[in-house]
């Protein structure tokens, strides 16, 4: 039909009909809240067989990380109700969180592993002088050598370093660090949690910035104590990420890129919905939200009033298997990353009838199931954490009010008897992210 047969088709009351529909899509949310019915929540996890348990781990990635307060839900919520134009999102969100987090820039990404490749794409592209679409094609090319990042200790993140077509140059002193700088390389790359620490941050960032060279922070699971959103950032390092979803209690699939402004605009240059290496890392209307109503969150709270109530939910659970044969309790804080009070319940694997692995893994298939830390009957130690060979590790952080009584009762219920909750099937033991 012509442009000119449809214009005569309407009618008085069909352009009625049309100006009431402009006028309830430029309507407030809070407005068309008043006439809309909110049908019954469906519980999908049921309705998909896929099982539910309490969280006395901490903030793992597989076990689908920390569950955002109330408020942050609420403003995800919202956030799905409406349109808007994603790049305009994502940059005054950007800003709003540079300001309260007091750094230049902010590039909300879709996770810390996301924001790793944002970082080192934006830190290649302005060593090069390139286009994001040149990123990773032909990064290393004659026309674009530059691709060098150096690193202490090389790790499985630094994947998201070569999807941008770089390579690592380990460096295992501070004089091999100083002579490792040439004309190619772009940035270095400190991960905070790292096991084996050689150069020290200070002067790690001094021989970088003597060069010219950006110096990326990953910081991912290393918040509280809160000030670190700014700690780092302030002492001269260019990017920091960290993981949205873990103390932060905002989306999981949402990370932070902090810093410098030069960097995280061009981090954001590759970022979705833009063309480059970052397309694929879609970080949704809810999940910008979501982190922006999360960095409001957390920075209402004060670590002692989040750690007084983790202390006061252990000691809870501690006074629940005190009177265990052989069971005695204790609690630590981790030096680096995850730095929040665990309790370490440790026993006789004798006197029990069970180790701490084989009760490990019939918590987790009990009703209702419960996931306890994975430094549970550690041999090594890590991130902090001395061995734990024959104990139980236990985090209460993320419990919601009420949850540390049931955690408490079926620790105990399986340390009085191990048998109680089913065989135990090593192959069924959850793997860690």
């Amino acid at each position: 039909m012509s442009e000119s047969g449809w214009n005569s088709k309407v009618t008085r009351r069909g352009f009625l009909r049309s100006q009431a529909a402009l006028a309830a899509a430029a309507t407030p949310m809070s407005a068309l809240a008043a006439h809309t019915t909110t049908p019954a929540a469906v519980d999908y996890y049921d309705k998909l067989g896929v099982q539910t348990f309490l969280n006395a781990a901490g903030t793992y990635t597989d076990l689908t990380s920390a569950c955002m307060p109330a408020p942050v839900q609420a403003a995800v919520a919202l956030a799905a109700k409406r349109w808007v134009h994603l790049k305009e999102l994502q940059e005054k969100a950007g800003a709003y969180i540079a300001n309260r987090l007091q750094c230049e820039g902010c590039c909300i990404s879709a996770g810390a592993a996301s924001a790793i490749t944002l970082g080192a794409a934006a830190c290649i592209q302005a060593a090069n002088n390139c286009r994001p679409m040149d990123i990773p094609r032909l990064i290393g090319s004659p026309q674009y050598p530059k691709n060098e990042v150096i690193v202490q200790v090389p790790n499985g993140y630094d994947e998201g370093i070569f999807m941008c077509g770089a390579k690592t140059v380990v460096v295992n002193s501070l004089d091999e660090y100083k002579a490792t700088f040439n004309a190619n390389t772009v940035m270095t790359r400190v991960e905070n949690a790292a096991e084996r620490v050689i150069i020290g941050q200070e002067d790690w960032l001094a021989v970088a910035h003597d060069h010219g060279v950006p110096c990326f922070l990953d910081a991912a699971a290393d918040m509280p104590p809160i000030e670190n959103l700014w700690k780092y950032t302030q002492m001269g390092w260019d990017l920091v990420c960290f993981s949205g979803g873990k103390d932060i209690r905002g989306p999981q699939g949402a990370g932070l890129l902090l810093g410098k402004k030069k960097y995280t605009d061009l981090a954001q240059a590759n970022n979705n919905p833009n063309e480059g290496v970052g397309r694929g890392m879609k970080v949704g209307k809810e999940q910008i939200v979501g982190m922006v109503a999360a960095v409001d969150w957390i920075l209402s709270q004060t670590d002692e009033g989040m750690e007084k109530e983790s202390r006061k939910r252990l000691a809870l659970i501690a006074d629940m298997v005190k009177d265990i044969p052989s069971v005695k309790t204790s609690v630590i804080v981790p030096a680096t990353a995850n730095h929040f009070p665990q309790l370490v319940i440790e026993f006789d694997p004798g006197v029990i009838g069970a180790s701490p692995l084989e009760l490990k893994a019939r918590l987790a298939t009990a009703t209702p199931a419960v996931e306890i830390n994975p430094h549970t009957g550690s041999t090594r130690a890590s991130q902090g954490v001395p061995p734990e060979p024959n104990a139980l590790v236990v985090v209460a952080l993320l419990l919601f009010p009420g949850q540390d009584a049931i955690v408490g009762r079926q620790i105990r219920k399986v340390l009085k008897n191990p048998k109680s909750m089913g065989a135990y099937d090593p192959s069924a033991a959850p793997r860690r992210g």
